[in-house]
């Protein structure tokens, strides 16, 4: 067994958080254990969300949930010991243990069986970890580059939030490293995607669009939410399109709706994306 975070990075964790709830029992964050030989640690197998807290409640919790199920069938983690209920009132039982009531809460689920590459006894099959912690900070307006990084729309995880995530965060390091707030992904084809951590919207004489999922993009809650909200196409469309955008915003449950300033240096504006933003908030 090994500590599910490593020494230095616990310590910092446990400055946001005291408790995590691991296999729905609260326990100290850097206690919580994984298998050292599973497939979540070797081959970072598994499925994660995000969600808001609002008032001490999940946002769009059937969604997150939904999305879970359909991404545990996709890529075979077993959720059969883990009903719907229990987790919630897990998660409900940890926001309530550190006093939480507007933060952002992961719910992780490890795979912990083995594969047939490392035929080793476990007798864990799935673990489930629902940590919490305030907010990121996000700049008003947010500064866009593209990435060169590329979305594959043909691989076998795309749209599935697996803990397999690192191919996001180094297109993510390599956009602040470059002096911006986040990156335009491209598919394989050159069509908008998504941003790296985020969805991305684009208005044109007030008319709002959005990639569809063909394109590769995950489909995000925050996505889901703005879609069944307000009018909203989704196209395949490539960055020349976006370019002649008259505003941009980017969605995601740690943004909610984030103004994007500019894309490579291409100045936007903002006064739809402020209704919307203000819209949002109203339906929280």
């Amino acid at each position: 067994m090994r500590p599910l975070f490593d020494v230095q990075f616990a310590r910092v964790l446990a400055k946001m958080l005291e408790f995590v709830s691991f296999n729905h029992q609260i326990i100290s964050a850097p206690t919580a254990l994984l298998s050292a030989v599973s497939s979540a640690t070797f081959y970072g197998k598994g499925i994660f969300t995000t969600l808001a807290i609002y008032n001490g409640k999940p946002f769009l919790w059937e969604k997150h949930w939904q999305r879970l199920a359909v991404d545990a069938e996709k890529i075979n983690v077993d959720l059969s010991a883990f009903e719907q209920e229990k987790v919630k009132t897990s998660l409900l039982e940890i926001i309530k243990k550190n006093n939480l009531t507007r933060v952002r809460a992961r719910l992780t689920f490890f795979d912990e069986s083995l594969s047939s590459v490392w035929e080793i006894d476990s007798k864990r099959q799935t673990s489930l970890l629902i940590v919490a912690a305030d907010f990121h900070p996000t700049p008003e307006n947010l500064r866009l580059t593209v990435s060169p990084f590329r979305v594959n729309a043909s691989s076998p995880l795309v749209g599935v939030k697996s803990c397999n995530y690192l191919e996001n965060l180094l297109a993510l390091e390599n956009t602040k490293a470059n002096g911006f707030d986040e990156a335009l992904r491209l598919n394989e084809n050159g069509e908008i995607t998504s941003a790296c951590l985020a969805n991305i919207f684009w208005i044109k004489d007030e008319k709002l669009f959005t990639p569809n999922l063909e394109t590769g993009c995950l489909a995000g809650t925050t996505r889901a939410f703005v879609l069944e909200n307000f009018a909203v196409e989704e196209r395949k469309t490539n960055l020349a399109e976006l370019n002649k955008a008259d505003e941009i915003f980017l969605t995601s449950v740690g943004i909610g709706i984030a103004k994007v300033k500019s894309l490579d240096g291409k100045v936007f504006t903002g006064e739809t994306t402020n209704k919307l933003q203000k819209e949002f908030s109203r339906l929280l």
